[in-house]
């Protein structure tokens, strides 16, 4: 299991995850990964962060931590069941469609940790900028399913 972080004009940490998800390893990434790669990329505050209703995501410990730094960046707050609108499940699927093409396959733990590494660096930035350019539809999209249940 990986974390990672994206912006339209960087790719940000890929982070393994020895163990699954839960919001108080989630508390551990936002502050250590999340918030310096904010930092960097969007140091005018002006940054938007996106992420899914995961249970880690939604933890009362996370969510309080990004309330406290929303002054540093902004946070989507998205519906609970709303449909999957987070950039980051395409680029994953990219990342994994990538890793399965390597040859030779990575056979052990490292060869897929060190595969997974290679292939984030080598995703195009404009790949990654087109997936960002397209929220607006993506939003906009929704807005007109929901609006005309």
């Amino acid at each position: 299991m990986v974390w990672d972080a994206c912006s339209w004009s960087d790719m940000g940490p890929l982070i393994r995850l020895e163990t699954t998800l839960a919001g108080d390893r989630y508390l551990s990434i936002l502050p250590d990964h999340l918030h310096s790669f904010m930092s960097i990329v969007h140091s005018d505050g002006l940054g938007q962060f996106q992420q899914d209703n995961a249970t880690p995501h939604a933890s009362r410990v996370a969510t309080k931590w990004l309330q406290e730094y929303s002054s540093d960046f902004r946070h989507f707050h998205w519906p609970p069941k709303s449909p999957e609108m987070n950039i980051i499940e395409d680029i994953r699927d990219a990342l994994l469609h990538a890793v399965e093409n390597r040859s030779p396959p990575p056979r052990t733990p490292i060869d897929l940790w060190t595969a997974l590494q290679d292939s984030w660096c080598e995703l195009p930035q404009r790949y990654l900028q087109t997936f960002v350019e397209s929220m607006p539809h993506r939003v906009a999209a929704l807005l007109c399913v929901v609006l005309s249940e």
